[in-house]
């Protein structure tokens, strides 16, 4: 059966009737979602389509191996989170690229 001739009043029921109460709003959700106002189908083959991770940037970086002294490396991580990003950003401007 699919959701659009799906009643929802008996749904609603069995709802509330497990919530042990009465839902307000219940019905009016249920309604948008039928409407597809709300609700999305995934279908096996959607699912099976979707790409795992985060999508590829245009420009990738390059992962490298650098040596630095303990006291400049310390001084980088205490700026905080994104420091490798900082510091790809004051080469960027020192080599004005």
């Amino acid at each position: 059966m699919k959701l659009r001739e799906l009643d929802i009043e008996p749904v609603a029921r069995a709802v509330e009737a497990d919530a042990g109460q009465p839902l307000p709003g219940l019905r009016e959700s249920l309604a948008q979602a039928q409407r597809g106002e709300f609700a999305a189908t995934h279908t096996p083959q959607a699912i099976a389509a979707r790409k795992r991770g985060r999508p590829k940037a245009a420009a990738t970086k390059e992962a490298v191996k650098i040596r630095l002294d303990p006291d400049v490396l310390a001084a980088l991580r205490a700026t905080g989170r994104g420091w490798q990003t900082r510091v790809n950003q004051i080469l960027r401007e020192r080599f004005a690229l």
